[in-house]
């Protein structure tokens, strides 16, 4: 069976079904390659500044090692998607930000995408640019004086689960209050998975992540 590489971040957070980072969440093995250093805080507000290079060089191993497809566990290495995916010849998918600009084609003329982040005042118009994302679309984040900030951004070793999950799930819900228009809503986090189902139950919305973009490119023939 065909191997998903994961590039993933230097963290101590606890990891449940569902969040990228950990193998549960897929239905095929996957390889997991941690960039040492790389820690929420240096790639969700410092841009990855110094870090791309390690990043590469890990995506070469995983392409190395027989992976099928490469993704990673922070949505903010949009930014960087390009260089990331010039430096193997597999697919790489840095994020699920690159999911925004492809289902309004599909949900039909007119249809907008929400987008739920980690931090929305972290998520630049360079990150929106990177991913072709319209500037004028519509985003929320999880406030900074949260337990989801503290836990996950603070990459602190342990957390009240239950609390981040309630967070999560109220950050989509006014997200949906301030643009109920949207169509669907894209999980820029990857550790946001996991609540997946109640923001569809609490919202009515579809809800899409760096999971969907996996399987995507998993179920795709082999070069």
């Amino acid at each position: 069976m065909s191997t998903l590489g994961i590039l993933k971040l230097d963290t101590q957070f606890p990891r449940i079904s569902g969040d990228i980072g950990h193998p549960d969440t897929f239905a095929y093995p996957v390889d997991i390659e941690t960039v040492s250093g790389a820690t929420p805080d240096k790639v969700v507000h410092q841009r990855a500044v110094g870090l791309i290079d390690q990043f590469c060089d890990a995506a070469q191993r995983l392409e190395a090692r027989g992976c099928r497809a490469i993704i990673s566990s922070c949505g903010f290495l949009a930014l960087h998607q390009q260089r990331l995916a010039n430096a193997v010849s597999i697919p790489l998918a840095s994020s699920s930000l690159l999911l925004v600009p492809f289902l309004p084609v599909v949900f039909g003329a007119g249809g907008k995408v929400g987008i739920l982040t980690a931090s929305a005042a972290s998520l630049s118009p360079d990150h929106l640019a990177a991913a072709g994302i319209a500037a004028d679309t519509a985003i929320n984040g999880i406030p900074s004086d949260t337990e989801f900030a503290r836990v996950i951004i603070g990459n602190v070793a342990q957390g009240n689960l239950t609390q981040i999950g309630e967070e999560v799930v109220e950050a989509a819900c006014v997200l949906v209050a301030r643009a109920p228009s949207i169509v669907a809503i894209v999980l820029e986090c990857t550790n946001m998975g996991p609540y997946r189902i109640e923001i569809t139950r609490r919202t009515g919305k579809p809800v899409f992540d760096l999971l969907d973009l996996a399987n995507l490119l998993m179920g795709s023939p082999a070069r």
